[in-house]
This record gives C-alpha cells, sequence and structure tokens, in this order.
C-alpha cells in the first residue's frame, strides 16, 4: 500500500500532469493535479511516489 512507484511525466497539460508508472510502461497514464506535484517537473521528469506524497528522483 505504501510502496515507492516511480513515475515519468509524460505530459502537462494546464494544471494537470500525466504520469507513466515506470513498472508498468503499458498501462494508462495517471492524470494527477499539478498543485500535488513538485513545482520543478517538466515533461520527462521522474518522481517518486511515497508515503502519499510525490518528490523528484
Amino acid at each position: 500500500m505504501f510502496d515507492r512507484i516511480e513515475y515519468t511525466v509524460e505530459r502537462i497539460d494546464g494544471d494537470y500532469a500525466y504520469l507513466r508508472n515506470e513498472s508498468e510502461p503499458d498501462s494508462e497514464l495517471k492524470c494527477v493535479a499539478r498543485a500535488l506535484l513538485p513545482a520543478e517537473i517538466s515533461e520527462g521528469s521522474r518522481l517518486a511516489y511515497e508515503m502519499l506524497q510525490y518528490s523528484m528522483i
């Protein structure tokens, strides 16, 4: 439940970012509000989701 999940920011569209789960590359992109993500993200950034928070890798 609280395992670390690594994502790549595939696309930024306004107030939302679309993330690809690196361990399941064929899965659907996850849409996340940018307010929940680090401010410095850009397309291609790598993120870790752990303990209900996103952080840059």
